[in-house]
């Protein structure tokens, strides 16, 4: 099995980097690969669980991309974005969307080098099509490594494999169709009824946090800093979305007045939730790291968040 490969690189460390600058060439072609039409339908593993989607992805000339995904599987969960950012949801999943902007692609080939050994292990056989296999193996605990299968034609991701540093598999994608030769049916695109709209805070200017973290991961910086209301008040959360290229978490600091909350840490999968409580000179509030990132990783990044002095002249 090709995961086996990736375990030796990840216990050993990679030997050779012969492959490394074939490596980041494909990973440019795939950061670019969205900028193409295609439908398809693909699996989804994750903690144990597995569930298919149908995916139409339109890349127009204009450089806009429309997509939808669909859940062929059990609720029929659907999600419609356009650019990146989300227009309707299945209705259970609207408060989860909340106002931050998706990206159509969190991958930064730029970035990767610095924290991350890049290596082209071999080919495979993905969907019918022919595949380059790459592993993204990372130089410290604090990440994930992922076994990428690029389509040899397009540079599509047709598979991808994210697996901790023990070698256990967390979450698997993988296509078991993929069309990029025919034109996509308009009522393709069309989300169903229960697809309700997402209202999206368009903000001109970056908000200036109010909030830092004292300590990231190295390579993970700020990429963004958001005001959202809270599902659960009238208060408004902050929120701070760091990344290194790859991987990527958010902190959100909530005002408690003086409700009593418990600290909790969880793991599904590759997503790790540490939830503490801290105390602050307005009172206390919770702050609540959420990423694909390790367990303690999170733990350590909640313990350091601390709020930003204010000079005078401000």
């Amino acid at each position: 099995m090709r995961v086996f490969s990736l375990m030796i690189l990840l216990g050993g460390g990679l030997v050779s980097t012969a492959h490394a600058d074939e490596a980041r060439d494909w990973l440019n072609r795939s950061a670019k690969a969205e900028a193409q039409s295609f439908q398809g339908t693909f699996v989804y593993e994750r903690n144990g669980n597995f569930s298919t989607h149908g995916i139409w992805h339109q890349a127009d000339a204009d450089g806009s991309v429309r997509e939808r995904l669909l859940q062929l599987d059990g609720p029929a969960q659907e999600v419609l974005r356009v650019n990146g950012q989300p227009q309707c949801v299945s209705s259970g999943l609207v408060d989860q969307m909340g106002d931050a902007q998706l990206p159509a692609s969190m991958l930064d080939p730029l970035r990767l080098a610095d924290e991350y050994d890049l290596q082209v292990i071999g080919r495979s056989r993905i969907a019918g099509r022919d595949a380059v296999v790459l592993a993204v193996v990372p130089h410290d605990q604090h990440r994930y490594a992922v076994e990428l299968y690029l389509d040899e034609q397009t540079s599509l991701p047709l598979k991808s494999l994210l697996i901790s540093e023990k070698g256990q598999l967390l979450e698997r994608f993988q296509y078991v169709s993929l069309d990029t030769l025919s034109a996509l049916p308009d009522e393709s695109l069309r989300p169903g009824e229960a697809c309700k709209p997402v209202t999206l805070t368009k903000v001109s200017e970056p908000v200036k946090p109010s909030w830092q973290a004292g300590w990231v991961p190295p390579g993970f910086a700020l990429n963004q800093s958001l005001q959202r209301k809270s599902p659960a008040s009238a208060d408004t959360v902050a929120c701070l979305v760091y990344g290194d290229g790859l991987a990527r978490f958010s902190v959100f600091i909530e005002p408690l007045h003086g409700v009593s909350v418990e600290d909790a840490r969880s793991q599904l999968g590759p997503t790790a939730v540490i939830s503490r409580r801290m105390s602050t000179a307005d009172g206390d509030a919770m702050i609540t790291v959420v990423g694909e990132i390790p367990l303690g990783t999170a733990e350590r990044v909640a313990l350091s968040m601390q709020e930003v002095q204010v000079s005078a002249a401000e």
